[in-house]
């Protein structure tokens, strides 16, 4: 049988000697689109069972062989954002997958600039990140809700990593060492393992409001990133890589 060269996801159980249906998308992917025929190989995955090796059989149907590699699963890390336009939206959900985020968590804050979402075309972004990288698990994309009703719910043992300029500057600068603000030193008390969330706001910013209470909150440690001002995606990107390497699998 040849090397895979194509990966996929499919919302599945998997085990050896499984035959796996197709859906007419998926079909008219690997037949069209990748070109592949009856008996050629490629690997799937569906976010829990590790990654396996399957061959296309006619009729729309995968046969699954072997398993080719473990599951894998990130850091008990949530990623919580306001959208903004559209594709910077997508960038920000593709990179979140990319990057380990365990949860993508869309919020609504008083200055968001989008107020909907097409939730199920992110989850589908989710999914092409995990199949493009080699990922295992695909992080859920949450439907959008208000910061405020999701704070109100929170489970106070997982730490929150917000990044705001205006109280950052009173407090310390990340400085790519989140020991700055206190969180190395809950880290290392809790041994290292404790779950965490990173908030990007939108780009206009907290308001006054928000920042008083995510500020009286006593898991939440706001941290700014650097001495420029970011975009919220290039923000996301800069925050999911500085915890990872200083508190996540990177280390």
């Amino acid at each position: 049988m040849a090397e895979a060269r194509v990966r996929l996801y499919l919302d599945h159980p998997l085990g050896a000697g499984q035959t796996v249906p197709l859906s007419r998308d998926q079909a008219h992917y690997l037949g069209t689109v990748m070109r592949l025929r009856p008996g050629d190989a490629l690997a799937v995955f569906n976010g829990c069972d590790g990654e396996w090796r399957a061959m296309l059989c006619r009729g729309a149907t995968l046969h699954v062989t072997a398993q080719t590699a473990p599951q894998r699963n990130p850091p008990d890390l949530w990623l919580l954002f306001a959208p903004i336009k559209k594709a910077r939206t997508d960038f920000i959900v593709e990179k979140a997958a990319e990057l380990g985020a365990a949860r993508i968590m869309p919020i609504l804050t008083e200055r968001s600039q989008s107020r909907r979402i097409a939730r199920d075309r992110l989850q589908a972004h989710a999914i092409e990140a995990a199949e493009q990288c080699g990922g295992t698990f695909v992080p859920p994309v949450d439907a959008l809700r208000p910061l405020g009703d999701v704070l109100a719910d929170w489970p106070p043992e997982r730490q929150l990593m917000f990044c705001d300029e205006a109280l950052a500057d009173r407090s310390s600068a990340l400085a790519g060492d989140l020991a700055a603000v206190g969180a190395g030193d809950v880290a290392r008390q809790r041994g290292g393992a404790c779950p965490w969330a990173i908030l990007i706001g939108p780009e206009g910013g907290f308001t006054d409001a928000e920042r008083a209470r995510l500020a009286a909150l006593a898991f939440a440690h706001p941290v700014r990133l650097g001495p420029r001002i970011l975009r919220a995606d290039t923000a996301t990107v800069a925050a999911l890589t500085l915890w990872q390497d200083r508190l996540g699998d990177w280390r």
